[in-house]
């Protein structure tokens, strides 16, 4: 009689959900108030004028406008919102 002698069990095949974090408008997109700009863990990003950092450090528009990106001197990322009105998204017809 063929006889397999049984396997240990494994320590690993454990994995997390990603939590799908980063830049969610580019610059140059148009913005609602309220909407979220970029998701991240710590301040990665700061905020520049018309957005405010959520709790968990999401960055948020607060005025209608258009997304816009800077890079500071030491290398830092400035989220920023350029107060325009923002026209109607046309739907498909």
């Amino acid at each position: 009689m063929a006889h397999k002698k049984a396997g240990g069990s494994s320590r690993n095949g454990r994995d997390s959900a990603g939590k799908r974090l980063g830049v969610k408008l580019y610059g140059g997109q148009a913005v609602k108030s309220g909407c979220i700009i970029v998701t991240q863990r710590g301040t990665k990003m700061l905020p520049g004028r018309n957005v405010l950092v959520s709790r968990d450090h999401s960055i948020q528009a607060v005025a209608d406008g258009v997304v816009k990106f800077d890079r500071k001197a030491e290398g830092r990322v400035m989220v920023s919102v350029d107060p325009r009105p923002v026209a109607a998204p046309v739907a498909a017809e």
